[in-house]
């Protein structure tokens, strides 16, 4: 496995991201928490350019055990990966599509080193 420089830790700031492209593969690097992620920037429904979406919360149903419905909220502990052509959502932390475990975004290993990012491919 080889491990590809993408940039200074600073580089990235927290909430961001970097698309870089490593010969004929583009990848997303992104900045959540003080965690780093990085997936293929290709999303497996139709080919879109998922990491270049926007990041946000996954929404949870307020439900009762009685079974009332309360509303929704934000659960900020479930950060989503929304690709910008159609909407489709993956998990930030595992790459895997909230509706649809059979799809998932290409997942790499992230290493730090001596205040550098880079990940393995």
């Amino acid at each position: 496995m080889e491990e590809i420089r993408i940039c200074g830790r600073d580089e990235i700031p927290d909430g961001g991201a970097r698309i870089v492209e490593i010969g004929r593969l583009e990848i997303g690097v992104i900045r959540h928490k003080d965690t780093f992620y990085a997936y293929r920037n290709l999303c497996p429904h139709q080919g879109g350019p998922a990491c270049e979406g926007v990041r946000m919360a996954g929404v949870v149903d307020l439900v009762e055990a009685d079974g009332s419905y309360h509303g929704q909220q934000f659960d900020e502990g479930d950060m989503h990966i929304v690709c910008p052509w159609h909407g489709y959502e993956y998990h930030l932390e595992t790459g895997v599509n909230v509706c649809d475990a059979k799809l998932k975004l290409r997942k790499f290993e992230v290493k730090e080193k001596g205040g550098d990012i880079y990940v393995c491919i």
